[in-house]
């Protein structure tokens, strides 16, 4: 039995969750998520708490109970406290500013990249260099954090460009050994 995949999902009070055939919505404070899962998998809400059960231990049945379980787990959290990802900037000069519901980043090209989030996702600018990705789906937030980071990665030299919060960037030493050797 997979580890993950027995764990009950709790749902919390304010949050509606649905069932229909294979499609599960759940509906909270934050907004409201729906998804289509394996027919397989059989999901069953008891007493305010979400289960998941397959039919047989093939491997592709395990993998898909561990993941549908995860998947769930990551709805009713969405809809009851967002998920969230931060990305800072790195750069002399580098900034992002929020004008309307477009985040503008200034990542040392000619011309300034503008950002449209997709419906769900907000962006917010928390400092010049501090973006703040939030919204309900985990995997939206995800996509557009990448997409964010996709315009400006960190460069393997400086360590200048977009990066997530606290995520380690290893610096190439460069040309200086070379310059050493010669005499």
């Amino acid at each position: 039995m997979s580890r993950i995949g027995r764990m009950p999902v709790p749902v919390p009070p304010g949050v509606q969750v649905k069932i229909e055939g294979n499609r599960v919505t759940v509906a909270g404070p934050k907004g409201e998520l729906s998804r289509d899962f394996s027919p397989e998998m059989s999901v069953r809400l008891e007493d305010n708490v979400l289960t998941v059960s397959r039919p047989s231990d093939s491997k592709s049945h395990r993998s898909l109970h561990g993941l549908t379980r995860t998947l769930l787990a990551n709805m009713v959290q969405g809809v009851t406290a967002l998920h969230e990802r931060s990305l800072d900037i790195v750069g002399v000069g580098y900034r992002a500013e929020k004008t309307g519901e477009k985040l503008v980043l200034r990542v040392g090209f000619s011309h300034t990249v503008e950002i449209t989030p997709p419906p769900g996702v907000s962006l917010i600018a928390e400092t010049a260099t501090r973006i703040k990705v939030s919204g309900a789906s985990k995997e939206a937030v995800g996509q557009m954090a990448a997409e964010i980071r996709a315009v400006r990665p960190p460069d393997a030299y400086k360590g200048k460009g977009i990066r997530y919060v606290n995520e380690p960037v290893h610096l190439k030493p460069g040309k200086a050994g070379k310059a050493i050797g010669k005499s």
